[in-house]
């Protein structure tokens, strides 16, 4: 793992302070065939685009369903996550079962953010309709799913990350708000605070 802090933001910001779990799935990662880079990929999104104060806990997991179901319920139940980001394991591999431990610890599916995603990668590959990504809500606290490789972290997250805070506002969670030149969070004009 990088050396990056896992935790940001600014305290000019008009945002609540929030949690955010970080969780790469890899068999190969993690037994250390190679290092990590999407988890990196997905704190360093984080530093650009969040202005709230913001802190991060990562967890790297292999790909075994019931240590991803604990991990997501762990990060949400008892860490206090209002947000929970998965990298890999949602392609049609064997052992790619990410959206089922999503699914299984979530009360509520939101499908939008998948499709969004799906829709978005088209753009630049193919595969993309192979990514079997999903989205729900635990608690307060929304779980998503994105791509495995850092550059297209990046391509989905920058545009589906617009939704996001107000996702989590809706469900409970704390308002978040964004540095507006890297993502420009929509929030209808009444559920928008002063700065």
């Amino acid at each position: 793992m990088s050396s990056l802090p896992h935790s940001g933001g600014s305290g000019q910001s008009v945002g609540d302070a929030c949690k955010i779990g970080v969780v790469t799935v890899s068999d190969r990662a993690s037994t250390g065939v190679y290092e990590d880079q999407s988890g990196p990929a997905i704190l360093q999104f984080f530093h650009e685009a969040l202005e709230s104060k913001w802190e991060a806990l990562y967890r790297l997991v292999p790909d075994e369903q019931p240590l991803v179901e604990q991990t997501i319920i762990d990060l949400v139940d008892t860490q206090g996550c209002c947000l929970v980001v998965t990298t890999g394991g949602t392609g049609p591999a064997p052992r790619d079962i990410t959206p089922e431990a999503t699914q299984a610890v979530c009360q509520r599916m939101m499908p939008g953010y998948g499709e969004q995603m799906r829709a978005i990668s088209l753009k630049y590959v193919p595969t993309a309709v192979l990514s079997r990504q999903t989205a729900g809500i635990r608690g307060k606290a929304l779980v998503i799913n994105l791509p495995g490789k850092p550059k297209s972290i990046r391509e989905t997250f920058d545009e589906v990350f617009k939704s996001i805070p107000y996702c989590i506002q809706l469900a409970g969670g704390p308002y978040i708000q964004t540095r507006k030149e890297v993502v420009d969070a929509f929030r209808p004009p009444a559920d928008r605070r002063g700065s």
